[in-house]
């Protein structure tokens, strides 16, 4: 029990608490604020539970990009705010800070490793966001009522 706490619950509050700051950056008021928390700690939530590589990345961007986008269609809110605050605390700004702190020591090796896995986990948060947006879009124009225009009057 103790476990689970200090491993993921505790985390993903942080997250959470990390995205609803970073609404007021984006000026985002109301419940959305804790709409983005709740993506935040979504996102972080899944990427404790798939083990923290480049494809946890991933799969973490891909649950953010569909949650913001059902959000968005709820409270009729553009999603680009959504999303972007609650991938903040995924981004590897760690792995930059050391891979250039590597690149200073003169430590080739572990700069590059660490400047790939960086870029990677950026290229897997930027592919999974979209990937998910695209195909939630694609199925929802499908699965959505058409609209039905009446006819101009002469």
């Amino acid at each position: 029990m103790e476990t689970i706490l200090y491993d993921y619950a505790l985390p993903c509050l942080c997250a959470f608490l990390a995205c609803v700051g970073f609404t007021l950056v984006f000026n985002i008021h109301g419940v959305g604020k804790l709409i983005c928390g709740v993506g935040g700690a979504l996102g972080w939530l899944v990427y404790l539970l798939a083990g923290s590589t480049i494809f946890a990345a991933f799969l973490a961007a891909a649950a953010i990009g569909t949650f913001s986008e059902v959000m968005s269609r709820v409270r009729r809110c553009p999603v680009t705010g959504y999303v972007l605050v609650a991938l903040l605390p995924l981004v590897p700004g760690g792995g930059i800070y050391y891979a250039m702190s590597y690149c200073v020591a003169g430590d080739n090796q572990r700069f590059l490793d660490t400047l790939l896995h960086t870029f990677g986990v950026a290229a897997a948060l930027a592919v999974g966001a979209m990937l998910a947006s695209s195909l939630f879009r694609t199925v929802y124009a499908h699965l959505r009522p058409a609209v039905r225009r009446k006819p101009p009057q002469a």
